[in-house]
């Protein structure tokens, strides 16, 4: 999709479709993108073949042995780059949706349905706003007219269909309702059962008999060979749109409002286990999760401060370049982290600051570690929350207790998550596990 006469056939009939975001962060190429700009793979779209997908769809990346020197950092995997094309081709500026944090931060709210509201530690000013906020009420004259006929437009986008080719399913020998829904829902037709049932009956009172006993395909295959699905895109160009359906929970309300400006800044310390144990898959989920909450932060709060610790029975802090990659040959002790955590967290007051201590590895831990002094630190550290994710795949071996330990003894605070992840596929469980759980009233 890299060639010239595809970048003019975009141009025309196309359009960018960015990869699915969900699928980004569980399977797609994290390293493309920095601290401050998110860059997600494009795909070209043929627009009279493209298919709206009125429901959900599902998504769709593994270990390495050797045994480095302890602090010594891995080898990045080399960079696939480009797609091949002609020698001297330039590619950038179409094969990737690049946004930033703080777009990232909002669309992530919507694909997983989080609600975080960063809290401001001072009152900086209060200010009126212009007509820019939305609300889902307000005075009538207020109602933002696009953005209702957007919502209004994009539903209706969402649940058309060819009717005609639907009701042809009810002609195949011997179907009925459920043998012609399953067979619409199978093929990504949006259609409800009832529509189907009330076709049916239709059908049934003009020519006098049961459905099933209308034959005029011998079964759906034939149907498919023999008729026609009309792409939404073509028959909207034919037909048009005649009406659109709108709903009072699309209405957006512009108003003004005093606003009291708060401080929210907000200093994340991210904290990985690079004992012997943990080895390369184990390292690409830690980055998997640790790496979108970094950017959803960095886009919720108006300023963000990093700090990332790592560990084998001692820890040190590094940078996010290294903390991804460095792996030790040492043991295992949990709570030398959390020393450090006490000590970056010094400089950044409680009151001042909000803080988010995130911690990873595969649950191994020294003898009584956790008990003794692990859980007495997280509780004694201030923080809006503390998260640990562990990471093993293929499931839990019989020495990972520390996420166990973990949320027997404080799986009940406000502000505590446990997360485990065995693939890329409970990436994104495990990040909502983590950022739904902020009490948002301490």
């Amino acid at each position: 999709m890299g060639l010239p006469e595809d970048r003019e056939r975009f141009r025309d009939v196309g359009e960018a479709r960015r990869q699915d975001l969900t699928e980004f962060i569980s399977h797609g190429d994290l390293g493309g993108s920095g601290p401050d700009q998110v860059r997600i793979p494009v795909k070209i779209v043929d627009l009279p073949a493209f298919e709206y997908d009125q429901r959900e769809v599902g998504g769709v990346g593994q270990g390495e042995d050797g045994q480095p020197q302890p602090g010594q950092p891995v080898d990045p995997q080399p960079d696939d780059g480009d797609e091949a094309g002609e020698p001297g081709e330039e590619g950038g500026d179409h094969e990737y949706y690049e946004m930033d944090p703080e777009e990232f931060a909002k669309e992530l709210d919507e694909e997983l349905g989080l609600d975080l509201e960063p809290k401001g530690k001072r009152v900086v000013e209060e200010v009126e706003g212009d007509f820019t906020d939305t609300a889902r009420t307000g005075p009538q004259g207020s109602l933002d007219v696009d953005e209702f006929f957007k919502r209004g437009l994009k539903r209706h986008l969402a649940t058309d269909f060819d009717e005609s080719y639907v009701r042809e399913g009810l002609f195949v020998d011997g179907a009925g309702v459920d043998a012609v829904f399953t067979w619409a829902r199978e093929a990504s037709i949006p259609v409800s059962r009832a529509w189907i049932a009330d076709a049916a009956r239709e059908i049934e009172a003009d020519r006098g008999e049961a459905i099933e006993s209308v034959a005029r395909w011998a079964d759906f295959e034939t149907l498919e060979t023999e008729v026609d699905r009309e792409p939404t895109s073509q028959r909207i160009r034919r037909k048009g749109i005649d009406t659109v359906p709108f709903r009072r929970a699309d209405e957006r309300f512009r108003h003004p409002e005093v606003i009291e400006q708060h401080e929210r800044n907000v200093v994340v310390v991210n904290i990985r286990d690079v004992s012997g144990s943990m080895r390369e898959t184990k390292r690409e989920l830690v980055e998997r999760v640790f790496t979108p909450m970094d950017w959803y932060l960095t886009g919720k709060y108006d300023a963000a401060e990093f700090h990332y610790i790592v560990h084998d029975a001692e820890a040190w802090e590094v940078d996010r370049e290294a903390f991804f990659g460095i792996q030790s040959g040492g043991g295992t002790r949990i709570s030398s982290a959390y020393g450090r955590v006490e000590e970056v967290l010094e400089e950044y007051p409680y009151s001042e600051w909000n803080r988010y201590v995130f911690a990873a590895g595969d649950s191994e831990n020294a003898g009584a570690d956790t008990q003794q002094h692990v859980i007495p630190l997280m509780r004694s550290i201030d923080a809006n929350l503390h998260a640990y994710v562990e990471t093993q795949p293929g499931g839990t071996t019989k020495n990972a207790r520390h996420a166990d330990e973990v949320e027997r003894a404080l799986g009940d605070a406000d502000n505590v998550a446990v997360a485990r992840v065995t693939g890329p596929d409970d990436v994104t469980d495990a990040i909502y596990e983590i950022l739904s759980t902020e009490d948002t009233d301490s």
